[in-house]
């Protein structure tokens, strides 16, 4: 069966079963529709966690990075796994204890003011939306890549996935869909890595074929890419830092609080029973997530060194013939992902790091996990379940954002603020039509992504690290905290963030161009954009204590609220105010 058959056949499989799920788990009530109903097991929570997590930034684009940063994009995975081990001790359990719906309501609960829970909707907001447009564009990629239609065609289509499984069953349906969706993305991620390793080291297990020897050699695979590398003109792939120390270690800082902080994912933890799930499906997440995190640096090597073999040819001795490339090759071609330029009019493709006589004028870091498959000749079956993946992972993560989004226009502003009266059928009208209206400005931004949308996910995950995050953790570990000093802290913090990211070109991401060329000389001790979230956390953390040591202390009843929420024992069922 050829390639494209099998793709939509396998596509479209998964699809059928996401709208089933869907149909059969529609949500009838409000607690259905934002928090699953409170009785899901902590073990399929994690699972859907996981998949709520890992977007397109993890599935397609995270091995992509590392195959062309090497040792520096280790950051990506300390940050974004150490940021769960913050998730499980220091929030989780307590906002299960708390029992509510949504982050911005347990900060206007916590900090007695509806305009402290206006501030944080306001701060959700424009880090869901940030994030949301990358999954968008993951998933128009993806969609005209794997289906062969236009961009615009792909990303309606997944538009039109995610419009019926998140708007019909909320968070029940989301939830159900997500746990499938994690088993055809961890499939469709580790499946190929085996095959790849059997092929390279003649080890089944990935993340051990990164350190054995080559088939047929006694070279390490890792010692085979750094001379490649190294000969090609790149840095030695084992030792190159992209980053500073400093730099490292705030990116890192700000993608673990960043992660702490994101409230698709901490809603999840308000879907299970009891207090102690809430810590236990935090720990099922993590492991759900590490077996595609440490698979990750695998792929990326195995990625990386059958790139340039290919292009290389090393059993020849002669560089690829353009006229006889693959088919994968001209594929990614039509994407304009990939491109080639004949600088020397030989017709073989010349690939170094000289931009003088470097031929491969590009080759989009995110391609790489999704054309491996091909680059290694595996089995069609292969290539369609990679497609399948990729489309899950994109379309997992943008319903959580999206059941984020419309759960703070529906609940928390519009129950919350200016209709507390409104019943139960008419709120769970208004979130549904608060997904669609979300969805469809998703997807606008999707098709007319803003100029700093390369950049989206880090910059989301510092505007979470530098608003919500800091406030959540004042809210539950500080009597003293005052409301005064969390709606300036959110402010101060997001408002840093946006203006140290924006301050050099107006509205262009800066942050995206940052990985192509020198950081300017101006940035606050070098630090990126990207990682600026913790510099805005501090800020954030600086400005509400300085500014609660001269406001009014909150009233007994909250300073009892934080002694009784950080006893996690007990839970009763989530509560909606």
């Amino acid at each position: 069966m050829d390639l494209q058959t099998m793709t939509y056949i396998v596509v479209g499989i998964t699809f059928t079963v996401y709208i089933g799920i869907a149909i059969w788990a529609r949500a009838g009530t409000t607690t259905e529709f934002y928090v699953a109903g409170g009785g899901i097991h902590p073990v399929a929570n994690g699972m859907a966690t996981a998949a709520d997590w890992m977007s397109a930034a993890s599935f397609i684009s995270m091995a992509g990075l590392i195959a062309f940063y090497g040792y520096g994009g280790s950051v990506f995975l300390m940050g974004w796994t150490g940021g769960y081990v913050l998730l499980a001790m220091c929030l989780a359990p307590y906002l299960r204890k708390f029992g509510k719906f949504t982050v911005p309501e347990f900060i206007g609960d916590r900090f007695y003011s509806r305009t402290a829970r206006i501030v944080a909707v306001i701060c959700l907001i424009v880090a869901s939306v940030t994030y949301v447009i990358g999954q968008m564009k993951g998933i128009g990629v993806a969609f005209s890549r794997f289906l062969e239609v236009d961009y615009t065609t792909g990303l309606l289509s997944g538009m039109g996935i995610v419009f019926i499984y998140a708007v019909l069953g909320g968070m029940k349906g989301i939830t159900y869909t997500q746990i499938v969706q994690y088993c055809v993305l961890i499939f469709a991620y580790t499946i190929p890595a085996i095959f790849i390793s059997l092929n390279l080291t003649g080890n089944p297990i990935p993340q051990l074929g990164l350190g054995s020897t080559m088939i047929g050699s006694e070279t390490y695979l890792l010692d085979k890419l750094d001379q490649v590398v190294m000969e090609l003109g790149f840095s030695e792939y084992t030792t190159q830092a992209r980053l500073s120390t400093l730099n490292m270690f705030v990116y890192t800082m700000s993608l673990m609080i960043g992660t702490a902080g994101l409230p698709h994912v901490i809603i999840r933890f308000f879907t299970v029973p009891k207090v102690r799930d809430a810590r236990t499906s935090a720990g099922w997440a993590l492991v759900f997530i590490t077996i595609l995190y440490t698979t990750a640096p695998a792929v990326a090597a195995m990625a990386r060194l059958n790139l340039i073999d290919t292009i290389n040819q090393p059993e020849s001795a002669e560089t690829l013939v353009y006229a006889e490339r693959p088919d994968w090759f001209k594929k990614w071609e039509t994407t304009g992902l990939l491109k080639f330029e004949d600088k020397n009019g030989d017709g073989r493709i010349q690939y170094t790091s000289d931009k003088t006589t470097n031929e491969m004028v590009k080759v989009d870091r995110d391609i790489m996990v999704l054309a491996n498959p091909e680059i290694a000749q595996l089995p069609n079956w292969v290539i369609a379940l990679v497609a399948a993946g990729g489309l899950a992972a994109a379309l997992s993560t943008a319903a959580g954002l999206l059941l984020a989004i419309s759960s703070a226009i529906s609940h928390d502003l519009l129950k919350g603020v200016f209709m507390p009266d409104i019943s139960e059928k008419s709120e769970l009208l208004a979130s549904r039509i608060a997904m669609a209206g979300a969805i469809m400005f998703a997807g606008y931004l999707g098709l007319n992504p803003p100029d700093f949308a390369a950049g989206t996910v880090a910059l989301a995950f510092g505007l979470a690290a530098s608003s919500i995050f800091p406030v959540l953790m004042m809210g539950i570990f500080s009597k003293n905290v005052t409301k005064e000093g969390a709606i300036a802290g959110m402010i101060a913090g997001i408002g840093v963030t946006l203006l140290y990211v924006f301050q050099h070109k107006g509205i262009m991401f800066v942050a995206s161009t940052s990985f192509l060329g020198d950081m300017p000389s101006n940035w606050f001790l070098g630090i990126e954009p990207n990682a600026f979230g913790a510099i805005g956390a501090v800020v954030n953390f600086v400005v509400a204590f300085g500014v609660s040591r001269v406001t009014k202390a909150p009233p007994k009843e909250i300073q009892d609220l934080v002694e009784h929420i950080r006893v996690p024992s007990g839970a009763g069922s989530a509560q909606a105010h």
